[in-house]
């Protein structure tokens, strides 16, 4: 009995032999634990081999993000999930994407055929896709109308509070209005009243809350389409409308900073090279620094031209770094405007090449007494374009420059600022029967008597003609006074006539005769 029993063991323990060598000689046996592939708490299938540097694990983890993806996906078509045959795997894809591999190996686990193991995980992943997709729409269109109804909150408090805010600023311009604006006056002029300025910013505060509305409904809607999945595409429109300029402007910023720095460089260097040259013209203008044959009043015209040439090539090496400078629509609008330029500014260009060419022929100076063609006045502006005289009657007279070059200039200030001063001369016209000495003394006498005529140098006497009937008598005298011309020859005239008529001379202008009948005389009655 005992020997039956010890033979009994002994076979047993051969036929488990026998069976384990079988085992490992045969691959259709299953040898190694699956991981398993869970999808809505059930396991679909199991995987068992590697993939390249994919653990069994990976690849469980990668399929079940697929599939619950493919869940998730309201435009799923589930026939579309087929299976794509080669020489040393199955593919199982949905679409264009490829969901898992299944090679032979991993069929020897299943102990079945690799291609009809792959219609049997799929028509499994069909039916757990479809009991998921039914479990997640109840839930999914509760939390979608959740969410709406948020966000359409959230855009109702949004406005209510951008109402708020305005109502709030409305009223805070009315206290304004009372305390602080007081309007805009020019001199004794109300341009602008506080109601006028009150009622320009409230409908400057109404314009921008209709934008910000605006905004912020069309900044929802985005979020409102991609609620729900049948309306994402609308959504995703919208967020590109608004996000892509915005990105562009972005990145445009950020890839012209390096430009920007580069104009920033240059523009601060021009700009203090431009306040070198301005302190040298303080400098010169003053005195303080002296140059050989450069006055002191060419200095800021100097430092003017210099200033637009130095920011004329500050913008020449400047434009290549500005944005859209390289674009033909950008150089078709600058050739445009140099056109339009060109044509509509010609006689300005003309006036102004007059006008430096007058600063440095120096023919007059502010406050100068000149006379230009017919004009006679006092020199109160000059620059680029025009010079403005004011004449004797306080008549402001504007000269082109071009006309002043074209023309000629008398300047009465220069003999009376840098020599002995400027002659002025008047013409009387006197008969032969009085003695020219008595005639020079006559002259000179009402000379000296009248307001600023100089004694020295001493005024003289010209006789510029013998007529018929009369000499022509030119008294000249000298004076410094010359912005006084119309009241120097005014006061000259009635000190001639004076001197004239208590002497018993007559003057014989225009066209009195010497020789007459009867005793009468064009002497007033004071002085017989």
């Amino acid at each position: 009995m005992l020997l039956k029993k010890y033979f009994l063991l002994a076979f047993c323990l051969l036929l488990v032999l026998k069976l384990s060598a079988q085992d490992e000689s045969n691959p259709t046996v299953l040898r190694a634990k699956g991981e398993p592939v869970i999808l809505n708490n059930d396991t679909l299938f199991y995987i068992y081999t590697n993939q390249g540097s994919f653990t069994p694990f990976d690849r469980a983890e990668a399929i079940v993000e697929r599939l619950t993806r493919l869940a998730e996906d309201n435009t799923l078509e589930s026939d579309s999930i087929k299976t794509n045959i080669s020489e040393i795997a199955t593919e199982v894809i949905y679409k264009d994407i490829i969901l898992f591999t299944i090679t032979d190996i991993e069929a020897s686990y299943s102990n079945a055929d690799r291609n009809e193991l792959a219609a049997e995980y799929i028509s499994t992943i069909k039916v757990s896709i479809n009991k998921l997709k039914d479990e997640l729409n109840i839930q999914t269109i509760f939390i979608n109308i959740s969410i709406l109804i948020l966000i359409i909150s959230l855009l109702w408090g949004l406005i209510y509070g951008v109402n708020k805010l305005f109502k709030l600023l409305r009223r805070k311009l009315i206290t304004l209005k009372e305390t602080k604006l007081k309007g805009i006056n020019i001199r004794d002029y109300e341009l602008v009243s506080p109601q006028k300025q009150v009622s320009a910013l409230f409908y400057l505060l109404k314009i921008l809350r209709i934008l910000l509305i605006v905004l912020l409904i069309y900044i929802s809607l985005p979020f409102l389409f991609s609620v729900f999945p049948a309306s994402k595409p609308i959504a995703e429109t919208l967020f590109k409308y608004v996000f892509d300029p915005f990105k562009a402007i972005l990145l445009a910023i950020i890839n012209f900073i390096p430009n920007l720095l580069t104009i920033l460089v240059i523009y601060f260097v021009t700009t203090y090279i431009v306040k070198f040259f301005k302190f040298l013209a303080i400098e010169v203008e003053n005195g303080s620094l002296k140059i050989t044959n450069f006055y002191a009043d060419w200095a800021m015209p100097t430092f003017n031209i210099v200033r637009a040439l130095l920011y004329i090539f500050m913008f020449v090496v400047i434009w290549p770094y500005l944005p859209g400078s390289g674009s033909p629509v950008f150089q078709g609008v600058s050739v445009l405007l140099g056109i339009l330029i060109s044509f509509g500014s010609s006689s300005a260009i003309s006036n102004m090449v007059a006008g430096l060419v007058i600063t440095y022929m120096r023919p007059f100076k502010i406050g100068d007494r000149v006379k230009v063609g017919d004009v006679i006045g006092d020199v109160v502006e000059k620059n680029l374009l025009v010079t403005r005289v004011m004449n004797a009657k306080n008549e402001e007279i504007t000269i082109p420059n071009s006309s002043i070059l074209s023309g000629y200039t008398t300047n009465y200030s220069i003999a009376a600022r840098e020599r002995e001063g400027l002659i002025i001369y008047t013409t009387v016209t006197i008969g032969y029967d009085i003695p020219w000495k008595k005639v020079h003394e006559l002259l000179i006498n009402a000379a000296n008597k009248s307001k600023f005529i100089l004694n020295k140098p001493t005024p003289f006497i010209l006789q510029t003609s013998l007529d018929d009937f009369y000499v022509s008598y030119q008294l000249n005298a000298y004076t410094k006074n010359i912005n006084q011309m119309a009241n120097i020859y005014s006061d000259l005239h009635q000190h001639i006539q004076d001197a004239f008529n208590e002497a018993g001379v007559e003057i014989m202008s225009p066209h009195y005769r010497a020789q007459r009948e009867g005793n009468q005389t064009t002497i007033p009655e004071n002085y017989l």
